[in-house]
Formats: structure tokens, C-alpha cells, sequence
């Protein structure tokens, strides 16, 4: 692929023709588009911009072309792999200022927005009409970067991922064109799945610039727990037999020891510090109390304390709020450090293997190690919390990762859950999935055959 050009101040230009005073090459602001919640060094573009339409994302998309100039899609800068990062410089294209909701369609149970759009704007938007977006990753990341990264989060055991949630995007190639990739039905045997195609291709292939996702009916009933337990070994069984079991339980997270004390000192709870699982049960009255009872009942077979039980939409609302911020709450830990994450997702029936291995892989690790996962679909997190200044640290990490995909891989499962490839894990795509990534290589020729869109992301060179 072509090395992009030399950045020319004449692009400035044509884009400040464009767009006025939203075209930047302030420091800062450069710097702010250059880092995000990864451990890689900052690397800041030579200018940002920020679009209101597809129209002008296209019309950006054209200068940039023209001129060779790499082009870097962001939304919140919430990425865990470094992919808004400008590693090749070039011009970071600012979504945020895309955010406007297009369309509820609350009898088809659909919404259209613009990538800037985050899942909580979503759902304030559409609280009144008494449905709701699930897909919720830790961060308030956009709609259009979790299309991207093929997003999870605390609620997928139930609803799905961004790639089971999103009918249809909209998306500037890198030669200018606009293209919708499906329609709002529900089903479609019209060609080839572009879809899913872009839901996870990390900016590589075009740029998302509206996505049509599927809402749901906030149930009649919502309640959720707190169950400590004496063992990471009791939590992974109990998952394990509930999900067998059938139960629908909508929500299954784990932290372990360090996670919850962490978690009760950033946000002032005062969880039982003991290795524990959060559930969410949701249906009709009845229906929550059912499960919750078959769950509570397997629980305590494997060490299972008393639930805390959060009923109130206030109390439910603190509890997975404390959940959400438990990345940032662990990253107090170790202040100053950054956190090398891992996200590998296995077979559910292996999950308590996984884990062992896992943590008895790094049992005599100096730095803290917390744990923490959406265990309800085999998906768990190592948080290496590591100096940024100390390659040694970073090095140990991140062979520890390799090893942990190995294992992961081995177990038919996967090297990332939900964070994506970005700059991180480029290698082990080539071990998950060999000479198919040669295949993906000709994709991102097709549609990119200048390197222009996300370079150095994703698909990693054909010679590493």
C-alpha cells in the first residue's frame, strides 16, 4: 500500500474553505484528538475537523484523497486499542458535532442517528416513549465508534453486541462515494452482508457517518444483585450453570477483590470487598422473581452470600453506574499508571478454565492485576496497570497477553471481545484467524487502495 504524502498546508486551506473556523491545528486540541484511554504514546494529526453532515464528511474525504493525506475517524476518544490514534498523521474527522437523532420509529422499534450520537444521548431522546438502545460499553462512547468497534457491553449476555443491534449504516468510502448499506427491515437476503462488514471494521474501510439501530421495550419488571462470593472460581461456576440453565438473565458481570474495593472508593459504595457478580433480571413481575430465585438458589451452591438487591430505578441506576466506572476505579489503584487490558471471550463452557489459568498465570505479578468482565458471554478483563514509563512493565504485560490469547484460542475462543484489534492486537488476529487475514488484506485494498482510511490499524502489515 502507498505511504501517504507529506502533510501540505494547502489542505488546511482547502478545508478552511470548507468548513471555516471548524478546521483546528491548535496544539492542544491536536494533542486532546491524539491519545485516548490506551496505553500507546500520544499521536496527535496535523489537523482536525469537524463535520456536521455526510455531505462534508464526503467533501473532506475528497481534499484528503486528493492530496494523500491519512484520515482518522473519532468520536469521544474512549478507545482501549489506540484506534484514533494518528500514527501516520493526517486529518482527524471529528464526528461529536454529529449528533443529532434522525428518526425514532417506535413501531418498528428502530432509530436512526448520526454517528456522533452516544448511547446515552439515545436514551434520554427516547425515555418518554418507553423504549430503549442496550448496547452499553463502560464509557459514553458514540454510535458511530461502537459501530466501528463492534461494541458489547454489560448488557449483550441478553441483547447482543453492536453487530447483533445495528440494520444500517451509512458510509463515506475513501473514493468520496455515499453508500447505505441496508435497509430498516429486520431481515434481508439482498446480496452481500455490507453491514456487517463495516460493524467492526474500525474505520479502516470508510467512514460511519449514520446508523440505524434496534430499540427495545423497557421491560415491565427490572431488578438487580450483588452477590459476594468466597472464590473468582464460585462466580465463573455460577455463570456457567445459569446460562446453561436457560435463565435469561439480562446482565452477568464479575469483578474480583481489587476490582470491588476499587469500585467502593471511586464511587462511595460499600460492597462486601470479596470476589462478586452483579445480575440484572428483566420481564414481567413474576417472571424476575423466577429467576432471580433459580438463580440466587445456584449461586449459593457454589459459596453464594446474601444478594443485595437493588429494586428502585435510583438504587438500580448507582449500582451499574458503580459498574461502569470500574476501569476508571481500578486505574486509581496504581495512580498515574495506564492500564494494558485484555479482552479475550471464550466458549461459556470454558470460562472457569480461562479464568484460572489466567489468574494463576499472574498470581505473582508486583503490579495489580484487577479483574473485571461480562462473564454472562465468556468475556473477561485483565487490567495490567503498568508505569507508562517503564518499558520492562509494559513489555511483561504484554507477554502475558500473548500468552492469555494462546490459551483463549486454544479454547476455540477469541483475542478480543469487544475492544477490537486497533494497534494492539494486530498480531494475534494473524493467530486467531492465519491466512484469512490475507483475504481481509484485499478487502482493505478494494475499498482503500491508497492506505488513506485509519492506517496502520487493524490489519497488520503483510510482512509482520
Amino acid at each position: 500500500m502507498n505511504k501517504a504524502r507529506e502533510f501540505d498546508q494547502t489542505v488546511v486551506t482547502e478545508l478552511q474553505a470548507l468548513l471555516g473556523d471548524r478546521v483546528t491545528t491548535s496544539t492542544g486540541i491536536r494533542e486532546h484528538h491524539g491519545k485516548d484511554e490506551s496505553y500507546f504514546p500520544v499521536a496527535p494529526p496535523d489537523a482536525v475537523v469537524f463535520p456536521h453532515s455526510t455531505e462534508e464528511v464526503r467533501d473532506v474525504v475528497n481534499i484528503c484523497r486528493r492530496h494523500g493525506v491519512p484520515m482518522i475517524p473519532y468520536g469521544v476518544g474512549t478507545s482501549l486499542e489506540g484506534h484514533t490514534l494518528a500514527v501516520n498523521g493526517g486529518v482527524t474527522i471529528d464526528l461529536s458535532q454529529m449528533n443529532k437523532v434522525l428518526a425514532v420509529h417506535e413501531q418498528d422499534l428502530d432509530a436512526v442517528v448520526q454517528a456522533g450520537v452516544t448511547r446515552k444521548a439515545l436514551n434520554e431522546h427516547i425515555r418518554h416513549t418507553g423504549l430503549f438502545f442496550p448496547v452499553d460499553p463502560g464509557a459514553d462512547a458514540t454510535l458511530g465508534g461502537m459501530a466501528a468497534t463492534r461494541a458489547s457491553g454489560t448488557n449483550a449476555v441478553r441483547y447482543g453486541t453492536m453487530r447483533e443491534n445495528v440494520l444500517a449504516l451509512t458510509v463515506v468510502l475513501a473514493d468520496g462515494r455515499i453508500i447505505k448499506t441496508a435497509s430498516r427491515a429486520k431481515k434481508s437476503a439482498a446480496g452481500y452482508d455490507l453491514t456487517r462488514l463495516f460493524v467492526g471494521s474500525e474505520g479502516t474501510l470508510g467512514i460511519i457517518t449514520e446508523v440505524t439501530v434496534k430499540l427495545y421495550a423497557v421491560q415491565e419488571a427490572m431488578s438487580a444483585a450483588v452477590c459476594a462470593f468466597d472464590t473468582i472460581d464460585g462466580c465463573t461456576q455460577t455463570v456457567i450453570q445459569v446460562i446453561q440453565a436457560g435463565i435469561p438473565i439480562a446482565r452477568s458481570e464479575i469483578v474480583c477483590e481489587q476490582s470491588i474495593a476499587a469500585i467502593n472508593k471511586y464511587s462511595k459504595t460499600d460492597y462486601r470487598v470479596a470476589p462478586t457478580l452483579f445480575f440484572e433480571f428483566h420481564g414481567t413481575a413474576a417472571s424476575v422473581v423466577e429467576q432471580a430465585e433459580m438463580v440466587q438458589e445456584i449461586a449459593k451452591e457454589n459459596g453464594g452470600k446474601d444478594f443485595i438487591w437493588a429494586t428502585k430505578p435510583e438504587e438500580r441506576t448507582k449500582l451499574w453506574e458503580a459498574r461502569h466506572h470500574a476501569y476508571f476505579a481500578c486505574l486509581q489503584i496504581r495512580p498515574g499508571s495506564r492500564s494494558v487490558s485484555t479482552d479475550v471471550c471464550v466458549p461459556i463452557s470454558r470460562l472457569a478454565e480461562c479464568v484460572a489459568e489466567s489468574l494463576g498465570d499472574v498470581k505473582d505479578d508486583v503490579a495489580p492485576v484487577p479483574l473485571l468482565g461480562h462473564v454472562g458471554d465468556g468475556n473477561f478483563h485483565l487490567m495490567f496497570l503498568v508505569d507508562p514509563n517503564n518499558p520492562a512493565e509494559l513489555e511483561q504485560a504484554k507477554a502475558f497477553n500473548k500468552r492469555l490469547v494462546k490459551r483463549a484460542i486454544a479454547m476455540e475462543g477469541t483475542c478480543t471481545g469487544e475492544h477490537g484489534i486497533g494497534l494492539g492486537k494486530q498480531g494475534s488476529l494473524v493467530e486467531e484467524h492465519g491466512e484469512a487475514v490475507d483475504l481481509m488484506r484485499d478487502i482493505k485494498k478494494l475499498f482503500d487502495p491508497e492506505n488513506l482510511m485509519n492506517p496502520g490499524k487493524l490489519i497488520p502489515a503483510a510482512d509482520a
